[in-house]
């Protein structure tokens, strides 16, 4: 997916970083697209530290309309239907400090999706203000994680990238064993 998307930053450079941004915001929106393969063709095209800045604006944007949009078209008709969900609950009854708190953890949790941090913070009592700055500050580090990983399995060869896939099963497996 980054290749097609290098390719349409080749043929239009001038318009690259916000075609990036663009697409970034329709993932957000959408909520379960991983972002990863952007952060990729963001990096590769404009190195990394204007990969990383231009991928964190497309995100931070991004996160910001989903949960206006969220908000304006889910928020009556979901959030009696998420009280019965515990753990979502939390999320969607929290108001300012505890909020925020919340938000800007589970945003640093890069298994999480980021879709339902926004859409549960959508749907409940958090202020757009708040869920701005918490999840923009909470994108930060796990994107500048991810968007590190990227650069670096970018540069591995055949080799490396076989014993990061080895590694990653290795930790998937240990994860599960552990849960159970």
């Amino acid at each position: 997916m980054e290749n097609s998307l290098l390719q349409v930053f080749k043929e239009y450079p001038h318009l690259a970083a916000v075609i990036s941004i663009g697409i970034s915001i329709i993932i957000a929106v959408l909520g379960f697209i991983p972002s990863v393969f952007i952060t990729a063709a963001n990096i590769l095209f404009f190195g990394f530290w204007n990969g990383t800045l231009i991928s964190f604006a497309g995100e931070t944007i991004g996160a910001a309309i989903a949960f206006i949009l969220y908000r304006k078209g889910f928020k009556r008709i979901t959030s009696n239907k998420l009280q019965q969900y515990p753990k979502v609950k939390r999320l969607v009854d929290a108001e300012n400090k505890e909020a925020f708190y919340l938000i800007f953890s589970l945003r640093l949790i890069p298994f999480v999706p980021s879709g339902l941090i926004t859409f549960a913070a959508a749907v409940g009592k958090v202020s757009f203000i708040i869920f701005c700055i918490a999840s923009s500050l909470g994108k930060l580090p796990a994107l500048l994680m991810e968007a590190y990983a990227v650069y670096e399995v970018t540069s591995f060869g055949w080799q490396g990238k076989l014993l990061l896939a080895v590694l990653a099963v290795g930790l998937l497996f240990w994860v599960i064993k552990k849960k159970k």
